[in-house]
């Protein structure tokens, strides 16, 4: 049960004041989020747009161009300037489509694969520095309101 005093402490959830403050508590740890994602991906001169792109191809396999573009939710061009990028640092290889000639296979290279390998080692560490201040329950709760307010 709780307190008069600790219900007044909260703001409602119709309380405009409390939902800016939430708005900007989220906006802040956004922030730090990718500011420290950018510093760990600068070693290896990635954004995190192109690391989007890597781990979408490392997790699903080769798929065509225009599959990327949806699985990443961007347009097609974007796509095909996030697969440029990658490529010319031969983290991905385009391939013509045997099924149709018109279209362009991408996949990761294993130099890719090995570089993602390194990606997730460092920001699960970063990661751990950010989160590691919430108890493994608030974690939970965390994972389980960001994906509810996701999807």
């Amino acid at each position: 049960m709780t307190s008069g005093r600790d219900a007044a402490a909260r703001p409602g959830p119709a309380d405009p004041a409390g939902d800016e403050s939430l708005a900007d508590a989220f906006g802040a740890v956004a922030r730090q989020l990718r500011e420290k994602s950018a510093e760990t991906l600068a070693p290896w001169d990635i954004t995190p747009a192109h690391l989007r792109a890597l781990r979408m191809l490392a997790r699903h396999g080769t798929m065509r161009l225009s599959e990327l573009s949806d699985h990443l939710q961007i347009a097609p061009r974007t796509a095909t300037e996030v697969v440029d990028a990658l490529q010319a640092r031969d983290l991905v290889r385009r391939r013509a489509d045997p099924g149709d000639r018109r279209a362009t296979l991408v996949e990761v290279t294993e130099h890719g694969a090995s570089i993602l390998a390194e990606i997730r080692a460092t920001r699960g560490t970063e990661a751990g520095r950010i989160f590691g201040r919430l108890s493994p329950a608030d974690r939970a709760d965390l994972a389980r309101i960001l994906t509810k307010l996701r999807d």
